[in-house]
């Protein structure tokens, strides 16, 4: 049996030629993304997140900023009856996570868009998950995807971040580093996404609770930290909360 994915776009007549930032925070490296999340052990990241949203069979899923499916996927494996929706801005990514998911033979559906217009009716979803990708969209796009993260959810329905927060003191600048190769940007990306978590305004602002600020702010009564990995491009927080 063929597994029912599909590519959809949302964006406006505007949003063509919106920018964005790619998950590798260059266009150039996201052929590298898959390898770079393998080295650097975000599938373990993915795990927790998995643990914490834990999904329930026939459960509507939207994965905001879901780039080639990492985190998609991982909720497929752990429960392959969910129905999941994968939205990035990133064409070339959700091509990527298609494939995969093809390969893989699970249905999955992509959208193109961006995470301040979650592709839900009002409160339809019972969960909303992020990995790695609330730090790469600006202050506006934060706010209005908090807020439309509670109107998408059902009374229930939780929203479950990972995302970089806590201490980045350790970062390394990776300005010193030397060569352009992929063999030496694949070597040295850990140093270059702890110097972009370092020095990135949005990340700032999920420092000191700022993503459980973000949800208490849009309406969220409960969120809080559930999880947090000291990893080694810098801490990663869990953050999950519930529509009332």
């Amino acid at each position: 049996m063929t597994a029912d994915i599909r590519i959809l776009d949302q964006r406006t007549p505007e949003e063509r030629d919106r920018p964005f930032l790619p998950g590798m925070g260059k266009a150039w490296l996201m052929p590298l993304y898959d390898a770079f999340s393998r080295v650097a052990g975000v599938r373990a990241l993915h795990q927790r997140a998995v643990e914490a949203a834990d999904v329930e069979p026939g459960q509507a899923v939207v994965d905001v900023g879901c780039g080639t499916g990492n985190l998609s996927l991982a909720i497929l494996a752990a429960q392959p009856d969910a129905r999941i929706t994968g939205l990035d801005p990133d064409g070339h990514s959700l091509r990527r996570a298609a494939r995969k998911a093809r390969r893989r033979g699970v249905a999955l559906t992509l959208v193109q868009g961006y995470a301040n217009r979650i592709p839900a009716e009002d409160a339809s979803l019972d969960h909303i998950v992020s990995s790695l990708a609330l730090h790469h969209v600006d202050d506006d796009g934060r706010v209005a995807f908090a807020h439309d993260a509670l109107r998408a959810l059902r009374p229930g329905g939780t929203v479950t971040i990972l995302d970089f927060g806590g201490s980045t003191s350790h970062a390394e600048d990776a300005h010193h580093q030397h060569g352009h190769g992929p063999a030496h940007v694949l070597r040295h990306l850990p140093q270059l996404l702890r110097s972009r978590v370092a020095h990135s305004p949005p990340v700032a602002r999920n420092l000191d609770d700022g993503i459980v600020a973000l949800l208490a702010e849009a309406g969220f009564d409960d969120a809080r930290e559930v999880d947090h990995v000291d990893h080694r491009f810098g801490r990663v927080t869990i953050v999950q909360a519930t529509r009332t």
